[in-house]
């Protein structure tokens, strides 16, 4: 395993082992615990694995643990199915080569442009790449420089962008940050994923708890509420679809909820 998923492992299963209480999974409460959670050698014995074979996973030592470990841990740590395909992929022995933005093929940026309801396209940083006039108009990406042309960095520090949200906008930014942790968690310590963390923290107060506290959710559609400046409220129903170009790339599309 490389030293960059192994660090974000170990981090992974400690937030995950603090959230369970001896209870929950069966075990007696014992004598009085300095912080809430489990001990370490008490997920090594529900797993069934050695305690410092345990304990080098969460230090993010060089191991690499077998699909069998893998399951173990993911039962002895009650793991949603999001959670337990995060921790897999974690633990695959994957080399990443730097990051690079990626390029938006042409036939898909027509066809973005082409459609008459609000599209664009993101790459693996959440970086906004391509947009219609349809998107444009609502979200404004032609108004704000390109190192700013960021969902998450419009979504948690542009001003304008939290205005656009209204009353929603707690629940629709900590949705992104969990989402998004799920990719940050395999490219972790580039430059360019580290740097977009940064700049969160510093302009977005509320992003360093929720961060912290290690969420992870997957990608899914849904509906948003808006309140546009000159549109008033707007209500849209969004998908996502992987590009077959390059799946690195997401074509996001918004349209009117059927009533």
């Amino acid at each position: 395993m490389n030293e960059i998923a192994s660090s974000e492992l170990g981090d992974f299963l400690r937030s995950r082992r603090d959230r369970l209480s001896p209870e929950a999974v069966g075990l007696p409460k014992g004598r009085r615990r300095r912080i809430p959670g489990l001990r370490r050698e008490e997920v090594a014995q529900l797993a069934g694995i050695g305690v410092d074979w345990y304990i080098r996973l969460e230090q993010g030592r060089t191991v690499s643990p077998s699909a069998a470990t893998v399951d173990s841990l993911s039962r002895a740590l009650r793991l949603n199915p999001v959670e337990e395909a995060h921790l897999r992929a974690l633990t695959r022995n994957a080399v990443r080569e730097p990051f690079a933005r990626e390029v938006v093929p042409e036939s898909l940026r027509r066809t973005v442009e082409a459609l008459n309801v609000p599209a664009y396209v993101t790459g693996r940083r959440w970086d906004v790449l391509a947009w219609n006039a349809a998107a444009a108009e609502i979200f404004a990406f032609d108004r704000v420089p390109e190192d700013e042309r960021n969902t998450l960095i419009l979504v948690l520090t542009n001003t304008k962008t939290r205005r656009l949200f209204g009353a929603d906008w707690a629940d629709e930014a900590r949705r992104m940050v969990a989402q998004f942790r799920t990719a940050y968690d395999l490219w972790a310590r580039d430059p360019a994923f580290a740097s977009l963390v940064e700049r969160l923290r510093s302009g977005c107060p509320e992003f360093t708890g929720w961060w912290e506290s290690h969420d992870l959710r997957e990608t899914t559609g849904g509906q948003k509420r808006l309140a546009h400046p000159r549109k008033g409220t707007l209500r849209l129903q969004y998908t996502s679809f992987q590009a077959n170009d390059d799946p690195h790339l997401k074509l996001v599309i918004y349209t009117q909820p059927q009533v």
